[in-house]
């Protein structure tokens, strides 16, 4: 392994691509080739989360069913099979913050480069009451996370869902300014569209990551100020498509050859995952 792919070569990366002021663009991965597809395609890092995660692990929506080994596995898997920086979704810490320190061990020991935090609760992807932590519970978990870091320039990004719960710009200001008091190094709004979100950001003190929002373009979230924007599901989506639509294809034909999506993919998914490397190793080697 190279320095430019040791974790700590990722992470150093990742934080000069943010220092350059650039809007970067993160597609997320649901798994070793989605995230291999989206670094040929000359993405800067890949993101994975928790609704990936819960979808291609468990076939469930993201309601909470995802364990710490599950979202570190998941992520680990993919951090191995790119050599460009990972983000990754820890929810809400996946502990109480006097034991927040277990997560960032296992985060960090995958090799991700950053993770963010979430203050919600319960509720979360549902019709329910939505339950959030008070900004000091929160506050302590993000100070708690940052100094369980072993790897300074491991990211720490800070997730305020208040948005969801209640509609005044004004509490999520509050809640991110707090967070970066202490000291996540970006913060979060969820549930934010760039154009809502470039009103008040002269009035965010830290670094601001959101998801993609229907509707919204690249250029949008340029000019809102983003120093990140993950579009969480958008490999998940394609695949679905993609599948569901060769599937029904196969179903009523009967004929895969005639599926050019298909037979189209074989070389290049050979080359995607590398297995003319194994053919020189077994030359080299022997297959003994």
């Amino acid at each position: 392994m190279t320095a430019k792919t040791t974790a700590t070569g990722r992470r150093e990366k990742l934080k000069t691509l943010i220092d350059s002021g650039q809007t970067l663009i993160v597609p997320g991965a649901f798994d070793a080739i989605s995230a291999k597809l989206i670094e040929q395609a000359g993405f800067p890092a890949v993101y994975v989360g928790s609704f990936a995660t819960a979808a291609s692990r468990l076939g469930q929506p993201d309601v909470g069913v995802s364990t710490l080994d599950d979202l570190v596995g998941h992520a680990q898997s993919i951090v191995d099979a790119v050599s460009v920086p990972v983000i990754a979704d820890a929810e809400g810490g996946l502990n109480r913050a006097a034991n927040v320190w277990r997560t960032i061990e296992a985060f960090e020991r995958a090799g991700v480069s950053a993770i963010h935090i979430e203050d919600h609760i319960a509720g979360k992807h549902t019709s329910f009451p939505r339950q959030l932590r008070s900004i000091k519970d929160m506050s302590n978990m993000i100070s708690a996370a940052v100094e369980a870091r072993t790897d300074p320039s491991f990211l720490i990004i800070a997730r305020t869902d208040i948005a969801w719960v209640n509609d005044d710009p004004g509490l999520a200001v509050e809640r991110l300014n707090a967070f970066t008091l202490a000291s996540a190094d970006l913060v979060f709004p969820a549930g934010f569209a760039p154009k809502r979100l470039k009103a008040v950001r002269d009035q965010i003190k830290g670094r601001v990551v959101m998801t993609n929002w229907k509707g919204a373009s690249v250029k949008d979230e340029e000019e809102a100020g983003l120093s990140i924007v993950i579009y969480y599901g958008f490999c998940l989506y394609a695949a679905y498509h993609g599948m569901e639509k060769a599937l029904a294809a196969f179903k009523k034909n009967g004929n895969w050859n005639k599926i050019a999506e298909v037979t189209g993919s074989i070389e290049p998914f050979d080359k995607l995952i590398s297995a003319a490397s194994f053919e020189d190793r077994a030359k080299k080697y022997g297959l003994e």
